[in-house]
């Protein structure tokens, strides 16, 4: 007995990645992280079946992700990463423009008084 656990679909002999139940009463398939053990009542799939897995019409397909597996950034993690970069480049910009200003202030804004991080205390413009 092979100690990998292989994809239950027909002729495939790919390892399973996934577990697939089919809960009757809801009409729901639940495809969730590969289980510990093999059920009798239940299928293991291999990464491609469960990509393209379907249920028939009128059922509901409820993916459960593994907590464990590393995820793939999303636009919004993509473009946090690039304003953060953008951000760092910042003080090393107003740096240089700022020697030659005569009482530009700390960064070389006349409003900025103070920096920690990426957050800026401002002068208020009545003073």
């Amino acid at each position: 007995m092979s100690p990998v656990r292989r994809c239950s679909r027909t002729a495939c002999g790919r390892p399973a990645v996934a577990t697939l139940t089919y809960v009757y009463a809801d009409s729901t398939a639940v495809l969730g992280p590969l289980a510990t053990y093999a059920e009798p009542h239940c299928y293991d799939l291999c990464a491609e079946h469960s990509e393209r897995l379907t249920a028939p019409r009128g059922w509901e397909v409820v993916r459960l992700s593994d907590g464990s597996a590393p995820t793939r950034p999303s636009g919004d993690d993509l473009e946090a990463l690039a304003n953060a970069v953008r951000e760092a480049a910042r003080p090393q910009e107003r740096a240089a423009g700022a020697g030659g200003k005569a009482g530009g202030g700390r960064g070389g804004d006349p409003m900025e008084i103070g920096r920690r991080g990426h957050l800026r205390v401002l002068r208020s413009p009545d003073n």
